[in-house]
């Protein structure tokens, strides 16, 4: 509006944008809140079974395991279709077998939470209903020679049959322009913006407007664009706080590995905190003086 003054932003919030990272775990932030919205689910749903063109929004029931308050397992995505049908889809841009171990946990944990929400009766003698699981495993990478279906059996014991048995099929992207397709071109398209940019906001903010022009998720990302933005940012490099932590706890064995030494020297009393400090690198002054300190209440 004329005569109408602009407010300048807050230094703050210039400094955020300034030291803002996209996360680490951008890609899977996106696939999360891409399939917690129904109209995308139903989309994977019938990316799955094309041939079941009745199944509607309502009848998905998304059973993700989370565990926001406790340090127990979460996958990345699990629904119901009805009682019939139970779909746990994990993705991946690392090949490993170890999701195939990883669904098992989860199956076993979703199941028990389905057996309490009937209230089934495992121990009588009426055999309860179990809904068939599908287990499946979004592949980001590239396919080269990989396979369509990996087992357990297979995997890890040689192909001998055994007392259980899990396969997943690994979906590649590769069926045309269905959902699956559009989010693993999303991720390569993403790939090749940190490549250049760096793991930065220009990356997240030119992946989508790549994404958009070439038809990737347009609708989700044109409708979300501020949201997807802040879901794939961090104010944090994350990496980097975790290398800081993992320095800090080996600085703090360290300390404790030679504590009983410098006990030892204190007690004789012959040497000042400097040059005991001088014996044992990894301890500075203050830290011998912290330990005499302590020493000292103990008497």
């Amino acid at each position: 509006m004329q005569g109408e003054t602009l407010q300048e932003e807050p230094k703050e919030k210039t400094a955020e944008k300034k030291n803002a990272f996209a996360k680490y775990t951008a890609k899977d932030s996106v696939f999360s809140t891409l399939f917690q919205d129904k109209k995308y689910l139903i989309q994977l749903y019938r990316a799955l079974h094309p041939e079941d063109t009745e199944t509607t929004e309502d009848a998905l029931m998304d059973i993700t395991i989370r565990n926001v308050l406790t340090n127990g397992i979460y996958n990345d995505l699990a629904f119901r279709v009805g009682d019939k049908v139970m779909f746990l889809v994990e993705h991946q841009s690392s090949w490993t077998m170890n999701i195939i171990i990883r669904v098992l946990m989860y199956l076993v944990q979703i199941y028990h939470d389905y057996f309490e929400e009937q209230d089934a009766d495992l121990y009588g003698s009426k055999k309860v209903h179990v809904p068939e699981p599908e287990l499946y495993m979004i592949f980001t990478g590239e396919r080269a020679s990989r396979p369509e279906t990996i087992s357990l059996s297979k995997e890890f014991f040689g192909g001998k049959e055994c007392a259980i048995e899990v396969k997943v099929k690994v979906l590649y992207g590769d069926k045309g322009n269905d959902i699956i397709s559009q989010y693993v071109a999303f991720t390569k398209v993403y790939n090749e913006q940190v490549k250049q940019y760096g793991r930065s906001r220009e990356a997240v903010t030119e992946t989508i407007r790549i994404c958009k022009d070439r038809d990737v998720l347009r609708k989700f990302l044109a409708g979300r664009e501020k949201e997807v933005i802040s879901i794939m940012m961090a104010l944090f490099d994350e990496e980097k706080i975790m290398r800081t932590h993992i320095a800090s706890e080996r600085r703090e064995a360290a300390k404790e590995a030679v504590r009983g030494g410098v006990e030892n020297m204190l007690k004789l009393g012959k040497m000042s905190a400097e040059e005991i400090a001088g014996c044992f690198p990894e301890l500075s002054v203050e830290d011998i003086r912290e330990i005499e300190k302590g020493l000292l209440q103990t008497i």
